[in-house]
């Protein structure tokens, strides 16, 4: 069974960090560009960020830009996202997913979610 795990969310006061990652079981991620989503209460999901299967190339929100920054470690299987100086906006079920570098758009396999409360 292919599946896409997350795991670091929590709670953390404005200007605080998270680092999130993203396991794969039952699939080796590096055939795969892996992506970053997340969905505020009430708002679209949108995409946070994504990195080649390499790892050398990413696309990156402009809302998260200097803040946010996507890795790999192929060797463990693993996606990260570190996330630094975090804002109450940043709020949200974050999820990782195979996806699209160009156009950040995620697709077929996607985790069930982390959340993520930044507040004071």
């Amino acid at each position: 069974q292919l599946q896409l795990v997350e795991s670091g969310g929590g709670l953390v006061q404005p200007g605080g960090s998270l680092r999130l990652s993203c396991a794969a079981s039952g699939f080796t991620l590096d055939y795969y560009a892996i992506g970053w989503f997340r969905q505020a209460p009430g708002k679209e999901r949108e995409g946070v960020s994504c990195i080649s299967r390499s790892g050398r190339a990413t696309t990156t929100a402009d809302s998260v830009k200097g803040r946010f920054t996507i890795s790999r470690d192929n060797a463990k299987n693993t996606v990260y996202l570190q996330m630094n100086s975090l804002k109450p906006e940043d709020t949200g079920i974050y999820y990782c997913a195979t996806c699209e570098v160009a156009t950040m758009t995620g697709y077929q396999y996607w985790g069930q979610g982390t959340q993520v409360t930044v507040s004071s």
